[in-house]
Formats: structure tokens, C-alpha cells, sequence
């Protein structure tokens, strides 16, 4: 089974320019992934390459642009090079035999302030050998270094792999589960799947793919059905199912029906937990009713898809919130993995994140919460907004 993207260790590359960053690459992942050129500025967006390293697993590389890229549309790079910074799990300093520079060590500030671990290259060592003066500096800042050289080493792959086996982190060696630390094998779990205009023509969401895959895996069984035939579906069962998950936007509709003996829950709810901060984003849902009319709210969408006329973001949850507080406060939407300035919003509603990783949701939360700034996902605040924020989390408990 091909691993999803999402669930890939990232694993970003940065350094100035011409250190070798696409030459190291490009020798780690065996392929032309990036252009190697003596010209400054050469890679200009963010390269990304997934890639299979043993005995680590997939993982995502992402070749940066040079930090200290002086060319036309300089400023343009850098920031795209920083936002990077937000979904990096491990992070690769490439310098050269010179030893770190001020743009070095201010990177390494920003991994240290957002707890990235990361190693030191010191490439181009066929050219010339590091002094054990700018040795002992970079030991000051990490004692993972290795020494290598981009364009001649042989046995590259495996002397940094050697390296990374040690920074990476424990999320990546304990294998993530969406359920498997609330059911037992042999359980029987619903899984509520409306078919509606969102979902992809004869395929279901991925989120709902995942968690089906999660329960075959747990040795559990997974029921798919939709909600009109949820109650008949109950009632043919001879015993009593673990759990409902429910689309989010079934919510309503499958809480009315379920007996109140029955844990529920939501596909957002459970990535929430996957790929966020379950506590952090129910407290950020109960802000809802703090929200004032003029009040901005900013809704976070990490995939780019076409809305439409019940967009989940653009129409149901706004519709929602207006509902619940008697008021519509104004809605802001942001897609992609740039992180907007906050500092203007009262409140931040993150989508489920099934097409990004955990590293880029956290770096979100952790941000928000140095800014005084509520967040929550779209699974928290549809139950809340609903009243049944703690059926729809108790199972969690």
C-alpha cells in the first residue's frame, strides 16, 4: 500500500546558497530531483520528493532555496523557504567546511524555538576539512554531525541514515493509529458515510479510506453505511457496535438516531487527535461563544478543492455559528500550508488535515497559542455548535 503523503516523516533541507542542498538530494534519493547548478538562486520553490529510507520508512524531503538568496525575488523565496519550517519533522543544516554563518545560526534558532530537531551536514569535504575550532562551535549547538561529501561519497545513504535514525521522532517509530488504542479485536464499528456533492465520484473522502483501514488493521469490524439507513443498519446487528463515527456534517441527523448508550464520534474528530491537540481544540471551540459580531474568524483549509454551494467551511460552519451565537461574526479563508499573520482573529477553525502531517498542525497550535489566539478544527466546532462537543469526545476520556 502506497503511504499517504501526509503520513510521511518530513524531512526538510536548508542551508545558503550553493552549499550543495540539491546535490544531497539528489545522491540520497538516487534521482535528479532538483537542479544543481553553480548559479545563486537556482532553487527557487520548495522541491519535494518522497522517497522510501530503511530502515526509517516513506518519508518527504523538501529541498529548500538558499536562506541568503540575494537574487530578483529574493524576499519572495526566503519566506516560502521559512513557512517550510511548519511542517518539518527532522531538519537538514547543510554548511560547508567554513563553518556556520549568521543565516546558519539563525535557523537554528528557529528549530530550537519550535522544538524541530535537527542535524548539521558538513558537505563539500573532498574540497576541504573542517578546523576543530568551527568543529567545537557547531557542537555547541548539536552533537549530531555528520561529514560528507555530496559529489563523491559512495556510501552517503548510509552514513546519514545512521545519523537520522537517532533525531527521528518517537511519533515515527511507534506507528500511529486513527482507533486502536479505544477498540479490541472483534469490535464492531459504524462508520456513518454520506455520499453527497464533497465526496469524489466513486471513491469515498480519504479520511473515511484511512479510518476503514485502521479498523482492518486492529482486527475490528468496520459496517459502512449511510444515514438513512443508519437505524436499519443498528437493528441488524446482533450486538451492540463499539462506536459511530459519523461524517461531520451528519452530526445532527446521527445523534438524533443513535441511543444514547452508543459512544459517537467524527471522522474530523478522530483527526483531530491524529494530526492536532484533541484538549487544545475543545477548548478552543467552547471561544465560539465568546466570538463578538465584528469579531474575525479565520478558517484554515490545507487542500486546495473547488466549493461548493454547501461548501462544509464556506457555508455549513458559518451558517452554524450564526445560528448558534444569534450573529454572524466576519469569516477570513486561508488554503495552503503558508500560516497567515493571526494576530487580527478572534478565533482559528482548522480543517480535518487529512492532506497535511501532524508537524504542520502542531507548529499551527503552537503558534496560536503564543498569540492568546483560540483554535479548534471543523469536526470540535460543528458538535459544538450542535450541543454534543462532549458526546462526541467522551469516548476519548
Amino acid at each position: 500500500m502506497k503511504s499517504l503523503k501526509s503520513l510521511r516523516l518530513h524531512i526538510s533541507i536548508f542551508g545558503k546558497t550553493n552549499v550543495g542542498k540539491s546535490s544531497f538530494l539528489n545522491k540520497i534519493t538516487g534521482q535528479s530531483v532538483s537542479i544543481v547548478s553553480d548559479i545563486k538562486g537556482t532553487t527557487t520553490d520548495v522541491v519535494e520528493k518522497s522517497a522510501e529510507l530503511f530502515p526509517i520508512g516513506p518519508v518527504v524531503f523538501l529541498d529548500t532555496a538558499g536562506i541568503d538568496d540575494d537574487t530578483i525575488l529574493s524576499e519572495k523565496r526566503i519566506k516560502k523557504t521559512l513557512n517550510v519550517l511548519n511542517r518539518t519533522d527532522v531538519a537538514i543544516l547543510i554548511i560547508t567546511p567554513d563553518g556556520l554563518t549568521d543565516y546558519d545560526k539563525n535557523l537554528i534558532i528557529k528549530f530550537n524555538e519550535l522544538d524541530i530537531p535537527f542535524m548539521v551536514v558538513v558537505n563539500k569535504s573532498d574540497l576541504n576539512t573542517v578546523s576543530e575550532q568551527k568543529l567545537s562551535e557547531i557542537q555547541n549547538y548539536t552533537k549530531h554531525i555528520i561529514q560528507i561529501s555530496a559529489a563523491k561519497d559512495s556510501n552517503l545513504v548510509d552514513v546519514f541514515v545512521s545519523a537520522l535514525v537517532k533525531l527521528v521522532p518517537e511519533d515515527f517509530v511507534s506507528t500511529q493509529s486513527i482507533l486502536g488504542d479505544i477498540i479490541n479485536p472483534t469490535d464492531i464499528v459504524v462508520l456513518v458515510t454520506p455520499i453527497d456533492k464533497e465526496a469524489p465520484k466513486g471513491r469515498l473522502i480519504l479520511p473515511q479510506v484511512q479510518t476503514i483501514r485502521d479498523i482492518l488493521d486492529n482486527k475490528c469490524i468496520a459496517v459502512v453505511t449511510q444515514v438513512d439507513n443508519l437505524q436499519k443498519t443498528l437493528e441488524s446487528l446482533n450486538c451492540t457496535p463499539k462506536l459511530v463515527v459519523t461524517d461531520s456534517q451528519a452530526f445532527k441527523e446521527v445523534n438524533e438516531i443513535l441511543p444514547d448508550n452508543i459512544p459517537l464520534t467524527s471522522f474530523s474528530i478522530l483527526f483531530a487527535r491524529l494530526k492536532g491537540d484533541l484538549n487544545t481544540f475543545k477548548k478552543g471551540a467552547y471561544a465560539i461563544s465568546d466570538l463578538k459580531q465584528n469579531d474575525k474568524v479565520l478558517i484554515l483549509e490545507s487542500c486546495t478543492h473547488h466549493a461548493i454551494d454547501d461548501d462544509i467551511a464556506r457555508v455549513k460552519i458559518p451558517k452554524l455559528i450564526e445560528k448558534k451565537l444569534g450573529y454572524r461574526p466576519n469569516f477570513e479563508y486561508k488554503t495552503g500550508h503558508d500560516f497567515p499573520d493571526i494576530s487580527e482573529y478572534k478565533l482559528i477553525i482548522h480543517c480535518g488535515a487529512c492532506m497535511t502531517n501532524r508537524k504542520e498542525v502542531l507548529s499551527r497550535i503552537l503558534i496560536a497559542n503564543k498569540n492568546n489566539i483560540p483554535i479548534t478544527n471543523y469536526g470540535i466546532a460543528i458538535s459544538y455548535c450542535l450541543d454534543i462537543l462532549e458526546r462526541a469526545t467522551d469516548v476519548f476520556s
